[in-house]
């Protein structure tokens, strides 16, 4: 399996530990209930909802918490569920800052995902499909908080989704012989765009900065430097398409178009996790196939992933919250 150098992974584990302590901070029926009054100022009877809903937000955060520690400290086999639970949990807390009244009704709290009934021989996960129902959290929450509407009915497979994972591009050098991000140079104030990246689109500077600025949601501050390199503002918080590599703390994009380019990191997490914790408790003769031999680089992107899920799913909750206080 891969791992970091000495520096980065204590690096790594510091930046964790910092994620947690500060999603901690919410620990606080006074502090969550200032924080939610802020979060609803703009949505409609509202007034009172910071009150009902601060224990709620509070124990779901906990929860959540919970469900990671005990992750961390269980056997690889149920990791997935463990991970996936805790995920929902997190989320469920993040929806009470753009629903005041989550949950309205039962329609909300399935799953919103199905995964396709899987061929005993010459399976691969990388190769596997999963589909978006109407109702469910997933598409609940893909739309309340990230604003990505019509996902029902769309199909994803797991290899697609995991080259869009920033913290993979390692593991698909090494496995797959190609690299799946291109990471920003990382200048004082800014992030600096390599050539690299028009270069693997096959486009010039100037499409470049005009498919950005089509695909982003909100508006790039676009800069130069002395040499006429693009450079983009560091004091931003970027989303989809650009990715955070949360380990080496570097921002990048993928390295080619995708078609899944704006998924939000939360959702991918959200629905690898879930075809992940559907194997582990219903492909149990596959799932220790895979854990006992690994026949084919599919546990390697597993347990990658995992790896990474489990230290960046916290991350992307708390970034979410931080940004519902602007």
């Amino acid at each position: 399996m891969f791992h970091f150098s000495n520096n980065l992974e204590v690096k790594t584990l510091n930046h964790i530990k910092q994620v947690w302590k500060r999603i901690n901070f919410f620990q606080s029926a006074e502090m969550t209930e200032h924080y939610l009054k802020n979060t609803y100022k703009n949505l409609p009877n509202a007034h009172t909802k910071n009150y009902d809903n601060c224990y709620p937000f509070m124990y779901y955060l906990e929860q959540g918490e919970i469900f990671y520690k005990q992750a961390n400290d269980s056997p690889l086999s149920i990791k997935p569920m463990l991970l996936f639970y805790g995920l929902v949990h997190l989320i469920k807390a993040c929806l009470l800052t753009v629903d005041p009244f989550y949950p309205n009704s039962t329609s909300v709290l399935a799953h919103g995902v199905s995964a396709r009934k899987r061929k005993k021989r010459d399976y691969l996960f990388f190769d596997d499909e999963i589909k978006i129902q109407r109702n469910g959290i997933c598409t609940y929450f893909s739309e309340k908080m990230f604003h990505v509407k019509h996902l029902e009915g769309e199909k994803f497979k797991m290899g697609e989704l995991l080259s869009l994972v920033a913290e993979l591009d390692d593991v698909f050098s090494f496995v797959k012989g190609e690299s799946t991000m291109v990471p920003f140079d990382d200048g004082i104030d800014a992030w600096i765009i390599p050539k690299e990246v028009a270069q693997s689109y096959f486009i010039d500077e100037k499409r470049l900065k005009e498919l950005l600025n089509n695909k982003y949601p909100g508006n790039i501050d676009w800069k130069k430097n002395h040499s006429n390199t693009l450079l983009i503002n560091k004091r931003e918080m970027y989303h989809p398409p650009f990715r955070y590599h949360f380990d080496k703390q570097q921002l990048c994009l993928p390295n080619k178009f995708h078609q899944h380019d704006t998924l939000p990191d939360m959702l991918i997490h959200y629905l690898l996790l879930y075809n992940l914790s559907m194997i582990s408790r219903y492909e149990t003769e596959w799932w220790f196939e895979q854990l006992k031999t690994t026949p084919n680089s599919d546990m390697i992107f597993i347990q990658s992933f995992l790896d990474v899920t489990e230290r960046k799913g916290p991350y992307l909750i708390y970034q979410f919250l931080m940004e519902r206080m602007k």
